[in-house]
C-alpha cells in the first residue's frame, strides 16, 4: 500500500490492481463499504510510503481536504476514516 499522488487533493481513490483486485485481508486497516467505496483511516494516509515527510504545506493541504470531506459527509466519525472511491485496474 502506498500514496501514489500525494499532492492531488482533488481525488481520493483506493486503486486496487490485479485480477482479484485485492482480498479484504490484503487491505490492512481499510474497510470496504461496498463495491465502489472504502473507508481509509485519516491517520493512515500521512504514514503511507510516498507521503512527503516533514512537509507543512502537504500537512495543511491534507487537513483542508479532510475538513472539506467532513463538510460533505464523507468522514465516518466512528471509524475516524475518510471515504475513498475504489478504482479497479486489471
Amino acid at each position: 500500500m502506498q500514496l501514489a499522488e500525494p499532492f492531488d487533493f482533488c481525488r481520493f481513490e483506493l486503486v486496487l490492481k490485479g485480477p482479484l483486485a485485492a482480498k479484504p485481508s490484503d487491505l490492512k486497516w481499510i474497510t470496504l463499504v461496498d463495491h465502489d467505496n472504502a473507508l481509509v483511516p485519516i491517520d493512515l494516509v500521512p504514514i503511507l510510503p510516498g507521503c512527503p515527510k516533514d512537509n507543512e504545506t502537504w500537512e495543511a493541504a491534507y487537513a483542508k481536504m479532510v475538513a472539506s470531506a467532513r463538510e460533505r459527509g464523507w468522514i465516518d466519525a466512528k471509524a475516524n476514516a475518510i471515504r475513498a472511491h475504489i478504482v479497479r485496474r486489471f
